[in-house]
């Protein structure tokens, strides 16, 4: 690999393959995201060659058959590295009883995180197929987190366990919320309801804010300084729209921990 060339970078979630490809500086050339199990697939035939690729996956060996297939058909012998969490990295630690069960995206995205947001405690938000939290100090320690059903998640168990619930899926639920949020100037969020499908994707929606504000205020009690609450994953507009805390949108922490991994990597390596 050469100093110039790029990185392509890819995070394989539960729900869906997000990717890009960045320069050294991190600076982006392209992305694009694919859905598991559909026939979508990337076009990278205009895309410069990247000198290597970067992997986080916690969608088990289907997907990660499928991203070696993809990276064999444009750019054989590609070296790929799939990565892990570890006990420090980047200028992070993980105090995990055992640093490598932690999942690789939340490790980069903390990561990613570290090096967005120089010098401020953390507190990471991340609403995908489940919700996760992690507490990160502004000297990078990495002190737990939390994992709790996501919010489509949620709603589609209560569907399923529930013998007079309907199952929403995540684009009728939003559509509850939207036809709920008028008039914005009056309030935030969504209230009781008075129906079933609306008092289930607000109760949800609200759940799932509830547990944020509750450790995002905890944190900064235990703390006793100012903590940054970033949000992110497919969820966010639907749970941030019911947040009444101060909160940063990050959309990419898993592809901008990646970025830096691959720096770190290069610099260390003379690539």
């Amino acid at each position: 690999m050469t100093s110039s060339a790029p990185y392509l970078l890819i995070d394989a979630g539960n729900s869906r393959i997000k990717w890009a490809l960045v320069r050294a500086d991190r600076t982006q050339l392209a992305a694009g995201a694919l859905t598991h199990g559909g026939a979508d697939q990337p076009d990278w035939s205009n895309l410069p060659k990247p000198g290597s690729a970067w992997l986080s996956n916690v969608a088990g060996e289907s997907v990660a058959a499928r991203v070696a297939a993809l990276l064999d058909a444009y750019w054989p012998q590609l070296p790929l590295t799939t990565i892990r969490a570890c006990a420090q990295q980047c200028g992070v630690t993980n105090c995990y009883t055992t640093p490598h069960a932690l999942g690789s995206d939340r490790w980069a995205g903390m990561i990613g995180a570290h090096a967005a947001f120089p010098g401020e405690h953390l507190l990471l938000a991340s609403f995908g197929t489940a919700t996760t939290l992690e507490a990160l100090r502004a000297d990078g320690c990495f002190i737990g987190g939390l994992i709790a059903p996501g919010w489509t998640l949620m709603m589609r168990s209560l569907g399923e366990h529930t013998a007079q619930l309907p199952t929403l899926d995540a684009a009728a639920a939003r559509g509850l919320l939207d036809a709920d949020s008028a008039p914005a100037a009056s309030r935030r969020g969504p209230f009781f309801a008075t129906d079933t499908p609306r008092s289930l994707s607000a109760g949800c929606t609200l759940a799932q804010a509830g547990l944020i504000e509750r450790m995002w205020r905890d944190l900064q009690d235990e703390w006793q300084v100012p903590v940054r609450l970033v949000v992110s994953g497919g969820a966010v507009d639907e749970v941030a729209s019911a947040l009444k805390v101060p909160h940063t949108r990050h959309d990419s922490l898993v592809l901008s921990g990646l970025a830096v991994i691959a720096a770190e990597h290069a610099a260390q390596h003379g690539a």
